[in-house]
């Protein structure tokens, strides 16, 4: 179903459907919280780091003698028709002394039993809602722990208020690039994410293709810089 929430609601093509499955999915979503279908676990770190050319490099501590992980970031390569510089995710990063974050959580740990259950009796329909939403309250805790390392942990904005609208948009200070997305296609940062949050701790792991387990949940880094922003590393 296409369409923003709310408007999608009252669409003339698809609306009725969406007001269904929207019901469907409320339903489903106070019986997850109200019987505690999911737990909510998540770590995160902050480290020393700077960055030489395309490469951030993460330290154990403030002196940057003992180096935990380089994480390669790509430059863009495309043609542009105007001023605009051809970014890395390592231009967000100081070339002496700055700082970054790494965080894993999820959501997933008790939903795939159940969905399997959901689908032994053959309802496949629930059991792709209960995965869906798992999905999407790691999404919703991954923003509330950024919101939470920018007003707190790391605290480089303490005062930040925004709407939800707002956070939606993402107009607060910083981004959270994930591996595998456009600014960071490589998937293989996970594996240094992982062992240096142990995430093992929490339940979560990578396969061997580096897909996260349980399927709800998100990793990723923290950038602070002001002009950091999210955009297509296409080589």
């Amino acid at each position: 179903l296409a369409g923003n929430y709310p408007a999608i609601l009252d669409d003339e093509v698809v609306g009725v459907q969406a007001r269904a499955v929207f019901k469907d999915a409320q339903t489903m979503l106070k019986r997850m919280v109200t019987e505690q279908w999911v737990r909510a676990s998540a770590v995160f770190g902050l480290y020393s780091a700077k960055s030489v050319d395309e490469i951030i490099h993460i330290y154990a501590d403030e002196s940057q003698t003992q180096e935990l992980m380089q994480w390669p970031t790509e430059r863009q390569l495309m043609q542009k028709n105007n001023d605009k510089p051809n970014y890395a995710l390592a231009d967000f990063v100081h070339s002496q002394n700055d700082y970054i974050g790494m965080f894993a959580v999820t959501t997933g740990l008790d939903v795939e039993a159940r969905a399997k259950a959901y689908e032994a009796k053959g309802d496949d329909y629930n059991s792709i809602m209960l995965k869906a939403l798992a999905d999407r309250l790691a999404e919703a805790f991954a923003e509330h722990l950024h919101a939470r390392i920018r007003k707190d942990f790391w605290g480089y904005a303490p005062d930040e208020k925004f709407s939800n609208d707002e956070l939606i948009k993402e107009r607060y200070q910083g981004i959270r690039p994930a591996p595998g997305y456009p600014a960071c296609p490589a998937h293989e940062p996970k594996r240094d994410i992982f062992r240096l949050l142990a995430a093992a701790d929490i339940g979560m792991g990578l396969t061997e293709s580096l897909a996260m387990t349980p399927a709800a949940s998100v990793s990723g880094f923290y950038l602070a810089h002001p002009g950091a922003l999210y955009f297509t590393a296409t080589l």
